[in-house]
Order: C-alpha cells, then structure tokens, then sequence
C-alpha cells in the first residue's frame, strides 16, 4: 500500500505580477526542483492554517491565504501526493529562504523555464491558462 500524503502549496504573487518560487535543496526529496512553497497538511489543520504556519517556519513571513487554484494526485515512485495549491499574498516580513537552496520571483511568462516538481505543473497549467 503506497503511502498518501496531503500537501499544500502557496502561490504568493507580488504587485509586479511575480510569483514566488522556491528551489528545493540538494539534501530534501525531490532535490534541486522548483516548488510552490508549503508542506504537510497535519492532523487538525485546515489547508489554510498549514499553509500560513508552513510559510511562516520556511520563509519567515506571514500570509493570507485566498481560494483555492488547483488540486492534483501525483504519483511519484514511492508516495502519493495529494497537492492543493492558493494563492496567497504576503501580509509581513520578507521571504528568507531558510529551508529551500533559494527563493526567486519568477514572472508569470517565465514560469516554464524553471525545472519544477511534477506535482505542481498542473497549477503552473491553470495559472498560465488565465
């Protein structure tokens, strides 16, 4: 039996229309791929309350957190994600990237460039079909 986990994802848009993307580190699953920063949804937590406290210990920053844009079931080869994603907007503080290799805002027309995590190229789809 595969294990399943449920994941969020914060799609944090700046006033230039920029979203925030995050590289995940050589050392983490799925090294060295771009990700919509979050994480695990734990026992209790609303989607949105894992998101805020997930960006809060990742980048040091508080959030508010908007509808939701895409849920996907990805299989990778040893688990199954269920990924939702939101859009959000930074309400204080700067992003740090205290996890990730690194954090950079990514124009939406650049977005493709960027080698990203299969679970989160659908909200990519979604985003640039709008």
């Amino acid at each position: 039996m595969m294990k399943k986990v449920k994941v969020v994802g914060a799609i944090i848009r700046n006033e230039q229309d920029e979203f925030l993307c995050a590289l995940r580190s050589p050392t983490m699953s799925l090294p060295n791929l771009w990700e919509f920063p979050g994480g695990k949804i734990e026992e209790g937590e609303t989607p949105e309350q894992t998101l805020v406290r997930e960006i809060e210990e990742e980048l040091d920053c508080e959030i508010q957190v908007y509808e939701k844009v895409e849920e996907v079931v990805h299989e990778y080869p040893n688990v199954i994600v269920n990924l939702l994603t939101y859009e959000s907007t930074i309400i204080s503080g700067e992003p740090k990237a205290k996890e990730h290799a690194k954090l950079q805002w990514v124009p939406k027309r650049d977005l493709r460039s960027l080698e990203w995590a299969p679970a989160d190229i659908p909200t990519i789809d979604k985003l640039l079909s709008n």
